[in-house]
């Protein structure tokens, strides 16, 4: 395999910068979403037992590095020079690789388990990413892949609310999507608010993450109730089920291949 070969900065290890397109653990007000994301990664662990992963698009790599403490071995692939260099320095059990995820820097049938959470969002070529997912897994190997639910992270748009986004999908695209790249789609999930957060919900004026985004927006500091009501956000506050998918607020799927 090849890889561009990045010098390790002083600083590598330092929280990368919260930019709208990745979360990063560590940041009271951005709490939620991380716990958003990694209770995703929390669910779908044991499916990486013994088995050597890939994460296409690792971003900060906390994820990486949660799968590393399970799987055989871990690849990291980031476009992102910086991040890669930051997942080299904080997170030495994931290998990190620079490269493009339309063209995997990865031999045909080379792994077990690739993983893509809350990135296929964010690609201009969305089918060619998977059929490179389809390439490099060994036959029977599993895509476990999240991405928001354009139904309720969008509603009534066609184009994405968040700028970073390319193209959103709902449940039914996605299925499509991976079926027509080779893939068979064996579960189709998605992740709600449990108790927890429908309180902080009604709390809130109906809904916590307006309110979150309303303040964001605002520029200005958060109320400290908000604040102290996002930072207690922990991974059991979500539950993820088959039900009402439509209703969901992200999408969780594991697609095989034959």
């Amino acid at each position: 395999m090849s890889e561009a070969v990045i010098p390790a900065a002083s600083d590598a290890d330092a929280p990368l910068p919260l930019t709208g397109e990745r979360t990063v653990p560590g940041i009271a007000e951005e709490n939620y979403w991380f716990r958003r994301h990694e209770v995703v990664y929390a669910r779908l662990l044991d499916r990486c037992a013994g088995r050597e992963v890939l994460e296409a698009g690792s971003g900060e790599g906390y994820g990486a590095d949660m799968i590393a403490g399970v799987a055989r071995r871990v690849t990291g692939v980031d476009y992102d020079e910086s991040a890669v260099a930051h997942v080299r320095a904080r997170y030495p059990r994931v290998e990190m690789v620079q490269g493009n995820l339309a063209d995997l820097p990865l031999p045909d049938a080379s792994v077990d388990v690739v993983v893509n959470f809350q990135v296929i969002e964010h690609l201009w070529d969305q089918g060619q990413f998977l059929r490179e997912c389809l390439r490099v897994l060994r036959p029977g190997g599993e895509l476990l892949i999240s991405t928001p639910n354009r139904i309720t992270f969008s509603p009534g748009r066609d184009t994405p609310l968040n700028p970073f986004h390319t193209r959103e999908l709902n449940a039914a695209e996605l299925t499509e999507l991976l079926v027509e790249a080779g893939f068979t789609v064996a579960e189709m999930t998605g992740v709600h608010h449990g108790p927890a957060l429908r309180a902080l919900d009604a709390k809130h004026g109906g809904s916590f993450i307006d309110a979150q985004i309303e303040r964001a927006l605002a520029g200005e500091p958060w109320p400290a109730e908000l604040t102290a009501d996002v930072a207690a956000v922990g991974i059991d506050d979500f539950a993820l089920r088959a039900d009402d998918i439509d209703a969901s607020l992200d999408l969780v799927a594991i697609a095989v291949k034959p």
